[in-house]
């Protein structure tokens, strides 16, 4: 296996020595501003713990597999693909962030089932200005870094991307729109002379539809589960996660990240283009 090691700054040359002497690499080769993949190499225990005490981001990737080879990348949006929770920013403008932010942790971490924290959490929303979800769009809502970096290259290698959230479909199509993404799924908050009622209308996209929605996608493409990937960041990502053949936790929780993949716990986006180069 190669093993990949990047970050958001300089590494130096004796951080990668002593890598390479963990791993007992064959070679160091230079693949990115900040990110070096060291060749033919072994694990070692002392790895995890050498990079995450040093801000380093580390893969075992397989020899040859390469952004190419995929076919589907699927994507969070929460937290994920960009860096607000929405719903916890909407929440602010009726002065209950504490409160909402307090149920979206407890469902990311898989404290409490994600339909019924959705539930009661836009239950709180009623009577909430349909312009202040303009608003959060406009003012709060960024990409986090590298996302436009990494979808410039799945473009590039004729990559499908799927959005597909626990949010909401205000958000998640005008991302899709500025992006360029191929399919976008989400909730549908029910909006009644101008103002949110508190209800979300239709089924709710929880972690089985996103898994059902990568399979549907996937194999509408004729692609097989080794060709997609999945990026995500909380429990409710989880199933999505486990239908695809590489998965992502991105700045994610510990749940997430002792069953994904890979980990980005410093990296950004851009990542996955450095891991698969």
């Amino acid at each position: 296996m190669n093993l990949i090691i990047q970050a958001v700054h300089d590494i130096p040359a004796a951080y990668l020595d002593r890598l390479a002497g963990l791993a007992t690499a064959t070679r160091v080769e230079q693949t990115a501003a900040h990110a070096y993949r060291l060749c033919e190499t072994k694990p070692h225990d002392a790895i995890a713990t050498f990079c995450h005490d040093h801000q380093l981001d580390y893969a075992f990737v397989r020899p040859g597999q390469r952004l190419a080879d995929f076919g589907l990348v699927v994507m969070d949006m929460d937290s994920t693909l960009i860096s607000i929770e929405c719903i916890d920013e909407i929440a602010d403008m009726q002065g209950l962030k504490p409160q909402v932010a307090e149920i979206t942790e407890a469902a990311m971490r898989g404290e409490i089932d994600f339909a019924e924290s959705l539930r009661r959490r836009v239950a709180l929303l009623e009577g909430l200005a349909e312009s202040a979800l303009q608003r959060v769009y406009d003012e709060r809502l960024q990409l986090n870094p590298g996302a436009e970096t990494m979808l410039a290259a799945l473009k590039q290698h004729g990559i499908k991307t799927l959005l597909v959230s626990g949010g909401f479909v205000f958000f998640t199509e005008r991302l899709k729109q500025r992006l360029g993404l191929d399919y976008a799924h989400a909730n549908v908050l029910e909006i009644v002379g101008g103002k949110l009622t508190g209800n979300v209308l239709g089924d709710i996209v929880d972690a089985q539809a996103k898994a059902e929605w990568l399979v549907k996608t996937r194999n509408e493409l004729g692609l097989l589960p080794e060709q997609a990937i999945a990026i995500g960041d909380g429990a409710n990502d989880l199933k999505m996660m486990a239908q695809a053949g590489v998965s992502i936790a991105y700045h994610a929780k510990p749940v997430v990240r002792s069953q994904a993949s890979y980990a980005f716990n410093f990296v950004g986006l851009d990542g996955l283009v450095n891991l698969f180069a």
